[in-house]
């Protein structure tokens, strides 16, 4: 099992519509890959973390699994409308993945 973890920092006074995006994607869109709650997280910078700092992990069996959702994703209009809508409440370039093995 592995943890794919997305991170994305939110532009200063933008941090309730990015939240309000990332759970809006994960019911409309991240559950047309399989990525339902049972599965996916959402996290928050807190202490030692940046506070604008948001960050979606998601549970996948293997890499082969991160890569289907991927292709996936790209051929869905409502992806890239979502891409669109966040895009102005988030700082450009700080999105990133980080995959993790589950070790225990």
């Amino acid at each position: 099992m592995m943890i794919a973890r997305w991170s994305i920092e939110a532009k200063f006074g933008h941090k309730p519509e990015v939240v309000a995006e990332m759970q809006r994607w994960l019911r409309e869109i991240g559950s047309q890959v399989g990525w339902t709650p049972e599965r996916v997280r959402l996290l928050n910078g807190s202490i030692g973390a940046k506070e604008s700092t948001i960050q979606s992990e998601i549970e996948i069996a293997d890499l082969a699994e991160l890569e289907a959702a991927w292709r996936t994703l790209a051929t869905l209009e409502a992806h890239a409308a979502w891409s669109r809508a966040l895009e102005p409440h988030v700082v450009s370039g700080t999105q990133r993945w980080d995959i993790f093995r589950v070790i225990g």
